[in-house]
């Protein structure tokens, strides 16, 4: 699969930063903290470009098991300082990013009273995972009452509670029925972690007009000082100067150091694998929250409700960045297991799995320790040795990007000799902002703000949070359309088009949509959205069947689709 498409044109985002050739802070890796440290700079009135190989939040960011957490399992690891950001934040986003993060209940099935008790110390001591061993109830209500002091929020987060078989049986009927007790506790969601990280780049970008973004548009080089970069879509090569660099690039920020000379081994990634599956009885069968547990080798994995599917994830197994991670059929074989251990009746086949995914987490090098056991927490490398400042970003995840975000530009602030004027403590995400709580609130709110949506006012509210006023008043204003089965319609597809920086086919399939995700695309989905787009973006015959035929082997490649090419006249 080649990088570059025919028929290209340069953008004009591209064609002015190319011109000026020169920024503030140069950010390199448009995952979800090089975006959130994009938006905290550009709060601050810094000139910031971003730049991001692939599509925004395309790589790690798009592999996530779809939760903000406070990771209970780091209490293990005896990163308390982690778990006590990581609830704060997951406290936070609940109220910044509404629209998004959502209350997640979540149960844990216990077959044991003291299993894993005297191995326990040795884990927390050494990180090294040894003979699998579960953790019995002991251990998870130890853990959960110290997670309940970190995590309450002042007490509008309810306390866990524990629940033996009778009960539990009760209240998840297809539960295994050799289980012995369940835990509850809440944590959050995010069902839509593209979109969010759109939602934050959208907010840098409305910060301040020095803040620019660029997708497919990558690093290869240095060119004296300035920063070499490579635009993905038309192959133009330009040099970027700026007064700090800073590498965001995730699981491949060595590999970015390495093309602009510098060798660093930060990073020791672990692959994590997701399955979805169309499976109306295993989704009845979860009562609408996650189960999280440990498998007979020691993982953590978890099996929950999203968009009408469920969610079945993750490995955690060694990864090599230069790899595109594919979710093998040894995983699935796992997942299948898993599932099996948890609910034994409930059978899965291959046929009901709509979409796989696969990533690379951004762990820090972690040599004989257990992939489990390496701290997810994150760090600040700075190389201040040439005249421009080097700083990377080591580690870092999902529900902590706002602090992370604030932590980083803190240093690359303090390197730029300038103060901190905006927080982002408390201050909303996009189409969070006055986000109506509570179904009679939402419908209120359609009523005054997409009238006439009917139907779909409920769907342009939750994928666009509050941001689908300006949505709708833009599709009501012309003559509109359905497209893919109703999902979409013409009108948004050019807001999107204008607005959220769809550069390629696969941008709208897979990250400003949920359509792969659900299982919703098709040959027919492909071809309708592609000849769609075309008048849009400029694309000619060739361009419109090469987006297709590249979306169709992402899909089938990356994601175990198996659509089929066809013959076009």
């Amino acid at each position: 699969m080649t990088d570059q498409l025919p028929s290209a044109q340069e953008r004009d985002e591209v064609r002015d930063i190319r011109e000026a050739g020169k920024t503030t802070v140069l950010v390199i890796g448009g995952g979800i903290n090089g975006i959130s440290t994009f938006r905290d700079l550009a709060l601050q009135g810094v000139d910031v470009v971003l730049v991001e190989r692939g599509d925004f939040a395309s790589g790690a960011s798009s592999a996530s098991s779809h939760m903000i957490h406070g990771g209970i399992r780091y209490l293990e690891n005896g990163e308390f300082r982690l778990v006590k950001e990581s609830v704060a934040e997951r406290n936070g986003l609940l109220k910044i990013a509404p629209h998004y993060v959502k209350p997640l209940q979540t149960t844990i099935p216990i077959y044991s009273t003291f299993s894993g008790v005297l191995s326990a110390p040795l884990r927390f001591l050494t990180h090294r995972s040894g003979k699998p061993q579960e953790r019995g109830a002991f251990l998870i209500k130890m853990g959960l009452t110290l997670y309940d002091t970190f995590s309450r929020d002042g007490g509008t987060v309810p306390r866990h509670r524990f629940l033996g078989r009778a009960k539990s049986l009760a209240t998840l009927p297809a539960l295994d029925p050799q289980v012995k007790y369940t835990a509850t506790y809440y944590d959050a969601s995010m069902h839509d972690p593209e979109r969010l990280a759109l939602d934050v780049l959208q907010d840098g970008r409305a910060a301040h007009p020095g803040a620019r973004a660029l997708n497919y548009v990558e690093a290869i080089g240095r060119d004296g000082d300035a920063v070499l970069v490579r635009d993905r879509e038309t192959g133009a090569e330009f040099a970027i100067a700026a007064d700090v660099v800073v590498n965001t690039s995730g699981p491949w920020t060595d590999l970015t150091n390495e093309a602009m000379g510098d060798l660093t081994r930060f990073m020791g990634g672990t692959k994590g694998s997701h399955i979805v599956l169309d499976h109306p009885e295993l989704l009845e069968a979860t009562k609408g929250r996650e189960i999280f547990f440990e498998h007979s080798d020691g993982r953590i994995v978890l099996i929950y409700p999203l968009k009408g599917r469920v969610l079945v994830g993750t490995t955690d197994i060694d990864a090599d960045p230069r790899e595109t991670p594919l979710c093998t059929e040894e995983e699935v074989d796992y997942f299948f297991d898993l599932i099996h251990h948890v609910f034994p009746a409930i059978r899965v086949s291959r046929e009901q799995i709509v979409y796989r995914f696969s990533g690379i987490r951004p762990l820090p090098r972690h040599e004989d320790t257990a992939p489990g056991f390496v701290s997810r927490d994150y760090r600040v490398e700075v190389d201040q040795r040439g005249a421009v400042p080097h700083v990377s970003l080591v580690g870092g995840k999902w529900t902590t990007f706002r602090a992370l975000g604030e932590s980083l530009s803190d240093r690359i602030l303090e390197l730029l000799g300038r103060p901190r004027t905006v927080s982002t403590v408390g201050l909303a995400i996009g189409g969070g902002r006055d986000f109506p709580r509570g179904d009679r609130n939402r419908r209120a709110w359609i009523a005054k703000h997409l009238p006439g949506a009917d139907a779909r006012g409920a769907e342009l509210l939750a994928r666009y949070g509050t941001r689908a006023a300006e949505v709708w008043t833009h599709v009501s204003a012309g003559d509109d359309a359905p497209l893919a089965g109703g999902s979409l319609s013409t009108r948004e597809l050019e807001w999107m088009a204008e607005h959220e920086l769809v550069v390629r086919l696969e941008d709208v399939v897979l990250r400003r949509t949920s359509l792969a995700f659900t299982g919703d695309v098709d040959e027919d989905v492909l071809d309708e959205l592609a000849r769609a787009l075309a008048p849009l973006l400029g694309w000619d015959r060739t361009r419109t069947d090469a987006e297709i035929d590249r979306t169709r082997r992402l899909l089938n490649e990356r994601h175990g689709l198996s659509l089929q090419a066809r013959t076009r006249g």
